[in-house]
């Protein structure tokens, strides 16, 4: 049985970038085994929890999160959305560095302001005053995909299936969503 804890140890020590010695493990965990089934089990389950934690947070470094909020069509039939909820799910088996999608109503809608071109134009060019049409609407749903990177987004954004997506994707959500990439730090 320690044969296994020294593996385990000697793998999180490398992930973690500790030096480790494998006599020194071994040893130490035959003098455990000795004293103990009990303090074999119980380290067991520390060593599990380490890996978990090292893979998971290894496993975060540098992937994308990318998330967009939308309104939804108010005629949207149930097979319509039955359609959007199907390719969805499909989409991580379709377009490489996709990992994973969530999708949803929001908790809490969210309320965003939208104006029409040449109001934005002129916000964007840095003019303080500008006057001109605002309509409020309320974002309902989301959608969450996990990515590898950013390069993975950009070939998401020009892959086939995201095309075929878009066209279910079109009859559920009236123009226009609401956008946020977030990378994970390393």
């Amino acid at each position: 049985m320690y044969s296994i804890l020294v593996e385990g140890l000697v793998v999180a020590s490398a992930r973690l970038g500790i030096a480790y010695n494998v006599e020194q493990i071994t040893q130490f965990c035959r003098r455990l085994e000795v004293s103990g089934r009990r303090m074999m089990n119980r380290l067991s389950r520390v060593l599990v929890l380490v890996l978990a934690s090292v893979t998971w947070m290894a496993a975060a470094e540098g992937k994308l999160m990318h998330c967009f909020y939308f309104t939804a069509v108010e005629n949207a039939s149930e097979a319509d959305w039955q359609a959007f909820f199907k390719a969805t799910d499909e989409l991580p088996k379709k377009i490489p560095g996709l990992y994973r999608v969530w999708y949803g109503k929001l908790l809490r809608p969210l309320q965003v302001l939208t104006t029409d071109k040449e109001v934005m134009q002129k916000l964007r060019s840095g003019e303080k005053e500008v006057t001109g049409p605002v309509r409020a609407l309320s974002r309902q749903w989301g959608v969450c995909m996990e990515m590898q990177d950013e390069n993975a987004l950009k070939a998401y954004a020009d892959h086939p299936a995201h095309r075929e997506w878009e066209q279910v994707y079109f009859k559920v959500r009236q123009p226009g969503t609401t956008t946020v990439d977030i990378v994970a730090l390393k």
